[in-house]
């Protein structure tokens, strides 16, 4: 890492691999439009089996996978239970409401987890996990459960989802079933580490309509098999070593906690996201920034720093001095 800046601010900066470069200039395509794209077909089988879905599709980005979802799911001016803080609500620009048309039904997910109103008759549920917003938290299986139990059809946003499998010791298959979900989006360039690109796990009977909604959202993708490719390696090769960023961020937090007393708790850290309660996090990401550290202010009182394949052992070390070298904002008063 040396001479070359820590990059912390998210875990979608990393560069494709090698492996990943090779895969995508020996990648056999054909039009996907027309589902002849091999590498694209195989992605989504090797994807619909990992998560036990019937099918798969391939899209752009996770914000079109979730959107498309709840095209398929919902009708114009249906109710959509969603926590507040989820990617749906704060990171899709207003989206639901303008692509799906739907209400959303904001609940509390302070502690990463939602619970569905008693008696809702929303058509809808939708679920994060991890959930970005309380810090990379994976859900309980027993609270994905307890959200199946309430009966509604289930959205799971799994972004992250197989940072959650390997925090929890269990498998995107199972959490999917757990929740009771009908269809589950998973993104192949946040810590999987693939250059663009999501996936959209759903029932069969579905999947023509996917595919109209996708067109509609401007996602068809032609010979899309050389970025198919790299998602390939991205869920044969980097899902084994999702457990060694969640450890390096435990380490991140523990230097925030020593630097900053009571900004963020390591014991809760369990993925590769830390939230840190600093008085000023553009100054901290200034402080941060002149020892050759990226971090991010993620809103008025939160530092943001993620851990990926591209920050090695190395970089973290290099962050964790420049933590604690990074002058202390003055409290806010």
């Amino acid at each position: 890492m040396s001479g070359r800046l820590v990059d912390l601010r998210s875990d979608t900066i990393t560069r494709p691999t090698p492996a990943m470069r090779a895969a995508m200039a020996a990648a056999e395509v054909g039009d996907d439009v027309y589902g002849e794209d091999p590498t694209v077909n195989l992605l989504q089988d090797v994807f619909a089996d990992l998560v036990g879905t019937e099918a798969a599709l391939f899209v752009p980005s996770g914000t079109m996978g979730n959107q498309l979802c709840l095209r398929l799911l919902t009708e114009p001016g249906d109710e959509v239970v969603v926590g507040r803080e989820q990617h749906l609500v704060r990171w899709e620009e207003g989206a639901s409401e303008v692509n799906g048309r739907v209400r959303l039904t904001l609940v509390d997910d302070s502690d990463g987890t939602i619970s569905v109103p008693t008696g809702s008759a929303a058509a809808l549920v939708c679920v994060e996990d991890t959930h970005l917003g309380s810090g990379g938290r994976p859900w309980p299986i027993e609270d994905l459960r307890r959200v199946a139990a309430a009966g509604h059809p289930v959205h799971l946003d799994g972004a992250r989802l197989w940072h959650a499998a390997v925090a929890d010791g269990s498998t995107p298959a199972a959490r999917v079933a757990a929740a009771g979900a009908t269809t589950v989006t998973c993104c192949l360039s946040k810590g999987l580490g693939a250059p663009v690109g999501s996936v959209v796990g759903l029932p069969a009977a579905l999947l023509d309509e996917a595919r109209r909604e996708r067109r509609r959202l401007g996602g068809a993708m032609r010979q899309a098999g050389v970025l198919a490719a790299a998602g390939l390696v991205a869920l044969e090769d980097h899902r084994d070593r999702l457990a060694i960023d969640h450890d390096r961020a435990r380490r991140l937090a523990g230097a925030c906690a020593e630097r900053w007393p009571g900004s963020v708790d390591p014991g809760t850290v369990r993925t590769n996201i830390v939230l840190a309660r600093v008085d000023d996090p553009a100054a901290v990401c200034a402080g941060l920034e002149a020892e050759g550290v990226l971090g991010l202010a993620f809103g008025p009182t939160t530092l943001r720093l993620v851990t990926h394949g591209d920050v090695d052992d190395a970089g973290i070390h290099r962050a964790v001095a420049a933590i604690h070298r990074t002058p202390a904002p003055p409290a806010r008063s």
